[in-house]
């Protein structure tokens, strides 16, 4: 059963650490590819809260809140650029059992808790509960800086941040995907603090000792499609 999904990403951190393309390619599927940015691989981490999470066909106001925590790279299929996730932890068991069984993908059930100052500071904390998997801990603070801006085509921020589709790898090992649908990103630059983050030891890499680029939103109204399968895509 296909069935698209409405809600809003709100108070989100791209926090993106340029990476070796060697170093991602073994923990992608075989028929994804590691895109890249001027030679560089990127790995991100982005904390922030859905609001409204609904299927599409209920009206606004129905959904649940679902806060989440994901590690993610980008990647191509067929030469279409999208996300993959190594993993996404979210506060809400039901919500995690049901991403994992209709769009395949690696949810955890997390304890987690955001705050948003009257600032604007963002108070982000999240704690892996999930049983049987690997202990993951994430405490972090950010706040935007300077004035907000869409990303210009061809630069950074927009690789980063314009992906409209995820890629998934299926129990059976098949490829799948699914479309997003939202307004360009209003962005700004971001003053973090990261005080704990074990995602990437809990998906098997090395911390980076490169430097991370970090990226605020205050969010979009977004419509994903429930999950394909992707045998020759057109875009």
């Amino acid at each position: 059963m296909v069935v698209s999904l409405s809600m809003g990403w709100r108070h989100l951190l791209f926090a993106n650490w340029p990476v070796d393309p060697d170093r991602l390619e073994p923990h992608l599927p075989d028929r994804l590819s590691v895109d890249t940015h001027d030679g560089r691989a990127w790995l991100s981490v982005v904390p922030f809260t859905n609001v409204d999470v609904r299927p599409q066909r209920l009206p606004g106001g129905t959904g649940l809140p679902l806060p989440e925590l994901n590690l993610r790279t980008y990647v191509t299929y067929d030469g279409n650029p999208g996300v993959y996730f190594f993993s996404l932890d979210a506060d809400g068991l039901a919500a995690v059992l049901g991403a994992r069984l209709f769009h395949h993908l690696p949810y955890y059930h997390a304890d987690i808790d955001i705050e948003v100052a009257e600032d604007g500071t963002v108070a982000f904390s999240s704690r892996r509960r999930h049983r049987g998997a690997r202990s993951v801990r994430f405490d972090a603070r950010y706040e935007p800086t300077g004035s907000r801006y869409h990303a210009d085509p061809g630069s950074l921020a927009h690789f980063l941040t314009e992906r409209y589709r995820y890629y998934t790898e299926a129990p059976d090992g098949s490829i799948r995907y699914a479309d997003v649908s939202h307004e360009s990103w209003p962005l700004y630059d971001a003053e973090v603090s990261i005080r704990e983050n074990t995602l990437f030891a809990a998906n098997g890499f090395d911390t980076p000792n490169s430097e991370p680029v970090h990226l605020y939103s205050p969010g979009v109204d977004t419509v994903a499609s429930g999950s394909k399968l992707a045998r020759r895509l057109r875009g």
